[in-house]
């Protein structure tokens, strides 16, 4: 029963503790939405530029604050294509069984699926 009782008191302590510390913290925002490929590459290009330039001087208050609110637009872009990129290299493996063994018909339905989506990542 005592240490139900001490753990139910670590508990609330590291409640409260991390409710405090929380508080510290800056202000979250939501960043832009990557709902597809093409939106998250974008975005992450785009952002990437913007934290550069951010980096570029001396970094005051003001661009912390700025470089904070930017990763949280390239975080929702990566996990996007992050995501995505799971599915293309699956998808690559099916071409890469369809053309070892000699399934032209298997090949010609992956291949396309393939290409589409390699090709919003480069050109």
């Amino acid at each position: 029963m005592k240490n139900v009782i001490k753990g139910a008191v670590l508990a609330v302590s590291l409640a409260v503790a991390g409710g405090a510390m929380a508080d510290d913290r800056p202000e979250h925002f939501k960043g832009l939405a990557a709902p597809d490929l093409q939106t998250a590459v974008a975005n992450f290009s785009e952002y990437n530029k913007r934290l550069e330039k951010a980096l570029s001087g001396e970094l005051t208050d003001a661009d912390l604050m700025k470089i904070h609110e930017l990763t949280y637009t390239l975080e929702n872009a990566l996990e996007k294509i992050n995501d995505d990129l799971e599915d293309l290299a699956d998808t690559l493996e099916e071409v890469h069984i369809a053309s070892e063994t000699f399934k032209r018909d298997e090949l010609k339905k992956v291949a396309p699926q393939y290409l589409e989506t390699s090709r919003q990542i480069i050109k």
